[in-house]
């Protein structure tokens, strides 16, 4: 087939449904399957999720076996359609609500396995669309996605991944802090026709997306990936973790070689991010307890405008152990911070960690693949229950206190 979405390459689908779970496998993966509803039926849906995971006797599950693959899969997240008031169908919200409908009707649950549904949600702050589908079939859904990307002046003028001008730094931050707005509006929309929240909200494609590097394929939106990304991550982390109450999956889209990639390669070869090492030292928070921290900071000020100098969230693992992340968004400036730590033990070890870079453009390249890396960290110190640590301009950080 030919891939219009993806550069108008031919498509092979030499990796398919069995490569993809054997992926999944090999990497301690929930997979998260999306069938489709612009241009599929409510038959091939059916018929998909009934291949993958009914593992009694059917043409379906005959045919997975004939395939390689005896027994059924485990399969807990799938999504109804995607982007359907976009690529996705270019649908009204009342159109796509009554195809979700109809169509998740047949998304089956064989045996124990249990699906989680997830409907396609709004476009950045289309809350019209959030108030269709919550009203129209949130009784039918399990959660609902939100897609945001960071275009620094717009998605027909993206600019440049390596532009280390301050101004492009300033707005980047700026649009990434607008995530918790996007949230907070869409969360209230959801709190009307669902008090209990129990429908989550899975934001499923989020981060920074620039112009392609010169000499690349515009259709496989390939940018590189600076401490600047870096930064856009920790914010975005922060702002989830502060409405974990409602947003149940923040994963995001592309992991290799495409937009805010974790991981960029050519041939054989691989490199790491900045944004894979800020998604590896903020793993401490997962399945952990979130504490309630207040943040007081000066602000970072530029063309009279006016951001926050630094973010954080806290959490608390099984162990007892606390977690403290920072980010410092100012370029230029280290940030003393001051964390009152009420309750706690006189006999605290505190371990950390830091990324951070001379430059606003600093990154990982296949001659010097561990420019931006995490190094250990030391700008604190504790008095009491009086913290205060010492952030380096335009850093990550990441505190462990155990006790």
């Amino acid at each position: 087939m030919v891939n219009t979405h993806w550069g108008g390459v031919v498509e092979n689908n030499h990796f398919g449904t069995h490569e993809f779970m054997m992926l999944c496998d090999m990497l301690g993966a929930e997979p998260y399957i999306c069938g489709n509803v612009g241009s599929g039926t409510v038959q091939e849906m059916s018929e998909w999720v009934e291949y993958m995971t009914f593992d009694g006797e059917s043409p379906m599950s005959n045919w997975r076996k004939e395939n390689g693959r005896e027994e059924a899969w485990k399969l807990k997240y799938f999504g109804v359609g995607n982007e359907n008031w976009g690529c996705g169908g270019n649908m009204r919200p009342e159109f796509y609500a009554d195809l979700y409908r109809q169509f998740q009707t047949y998304v089956r649950n064989y045996g124990d396995n249990k699906i989680y549904k997830i409907a396609g949600g709004a476009n950045v702050d289309d809350y019209r669309w959030t108030e269709v589908l919550m009203r129209e079939a949130g009784h039918l859904m399990d959660g609902l996605s939100l897609h945001y990307y960071v275009h620094p002046h717009g998605f027909w003028n993206k600019g440049s991944a390596l532009d280390a001008r301050e101004e492009e730094w300033f707005i980047t931050m700026k649009k990434a802090l607008h995530m918790d707005e996007l949230i907070t509006k869409h969360s209230t929309i959801m709190d009307k026709y669902d008090p209990q929240k129990r429908v989550g909200m899975i934001i499923d494609e989020w981060g920074t997306w620039f112009d392609v590097e010169p000499g690349t394929n515009p259709g496989f939106l390939y940018q590189q990936n600076t401490i600047r990304d870096a930064l856009v991550a920790g914010l975005h982390f922060n702002i989830f973790h502060e409405h974990n109450d409602r947003v149940q999956m923040a994963n995001i889209a592309q992991t290799v070689n495409v937009l805010q990639a974790m991981v960029l390669t050519e041939g054989e070869k691989m490199i790491l991010t900045p944004t894979y090492h800020v998604f590896e030292m903020y793993k401490v928070h997962q399945d952990a307890q979130k504490l309630d921290l207040h943040v007081e900071t000066d602000t970072y000020r530029l063309n009279d405008e006016d951001l926050p100098s630094v973010s954080a969230t806290a959490s608390k693992d099984a162990d007892g152990n606390i977690h403290i992340s920072f980010c410092n968004l100012n370029p230029n400036d280290d940030k003393n911070v001051t964390v009152e730590l009420r309750g706690l033990s006189d006999d605290v070890n505190i371990e950390g960690r830091v990324l951070t870079a001379d430059e606003r453009n600093a990154h990982n390249t296949f001659d010097n693949p561990e420019n931006v890396k995490p190094v250990a960290f030391n700008g604190y110190s504790l008095e009491g229950e009086q913290l205060t640590v010492s952030l380096p301009n335009m850093s990550v950080a990441v505190l462990t206190l155990s006790v």
